[in-house]
């Protein structure tokens, strides 16, 4: 049975405060052997090298989710990109737009998105795009930004397949987790049954979004067999298959050069 890929966690969060240690140890044995630890402010990216300091199987992705973009100043972001540095670190993110609450503003979170794209570019690393109740006004950033060029992944896709096939033409890849199992997500079964298998990955975006049967409840990435579960299924193809795709097509998103068959004896 191939390893289990992660490519979007939060493990610096609160919610594993009591219990982080012992779970992120216990994660090799069950299978996973690999995860992207994703930020979403300054002091979140600095937890994040932590982690990643800590584990040789967790690598960061750093960057500013667009929630937390009305505190950004020159300087955190001179700090942010120096972060970006650290040799682990595979990916700016996560960056985007996010209208759901309506804040910050718009201009805000578009400028820091044009910014950390502009990052991404400059440092030769792929980007981690987080795109929510905005997708034309990311499609035309992204569009205007040559993000192509960039390379990364729509993290929790959610839109349609029409829009999935702009983000193709851009050679994006698609962060696919728990809600491909709820039963209310026949748009993104969709979509995913459109989108091509070598450009879909896993993710857990914990301790969010637990799939069913544990919807609800504190994620971890001991729940994504129920994601590739489904993804099979809606695939039609084997849960070997598919997870030996996603973990090749993690490795390639994250432009990784170790081996790509780790099996577990």
């Amino acid at each position: 049975m191939t390893y289990i890929f992660d490519t979007h966690a939060h493990y610096d969060d609160s919610a594993f405060d009591g219990d982080r240690e012992a779970l992120l140890e216990a994660l090799p044995e069950s299978g996973i052997a690999r995860i992207v630890n994703v930020g979403a402010s300054v002091v979140s990216c600095e937890r994040t090298v932590v982690l990643s300091k800590k584990y040789d199987y967790i690598y960061a992705a750093l960057g500013i989710h667009p929630g937390e973009t009305g505190e950004m100043t020159e300087e955190k972001f001179e700090h942010l990109k120096k972060m970006c540095l650290w040799e682990k670190c595979v990916a700016v993110g996560e960056i985007g737009l996010d209208y759901y609450w309506g804040e910050p503003e718009r201009e805000t979170q578009k400028k820091w998105f044009v910014r950390q794209l502009n990052l991404a570019r400059e440092i030769h690393l792929p980007v981690v795009i987080h795109s929510r109740d905005a997708a034309k006004d990311t499609v035309d950033i992204m569009k205007a930004e040559k993000a192509g060029e960039i390379g990364g992944v729509v993290h929790c896709y959610s839109y349609t397949k029409e829009t999935a096939r702009t983000f193709l033409e851009m050679d994006f890849f698609f962060g696919v987790g728990g809600v491909l199992t709820f039963k209310n997500a026949r748009k993104l079964k969709e979509a995913v049954a459109y989108i091509p298998m070598d450009r879909i990955v896993l993710e857990t975006d914990c301790p969010y979004l637990a799939p069913v049967p544990h919807r609800g409840k504190r994620n971890s990435s001991l729940n994504l067999p129920y994601v590739i579960a489904a993804l099979a299924e809606v695939k039609g193809i084997s849960e070997e298959e598919v997870r030996k795709k996603v973990w090749d097509n993690g490795m390639r998103l994250y432009r990784m050069q170790e081996s790509q068959d780790f099996q577990v004896k």
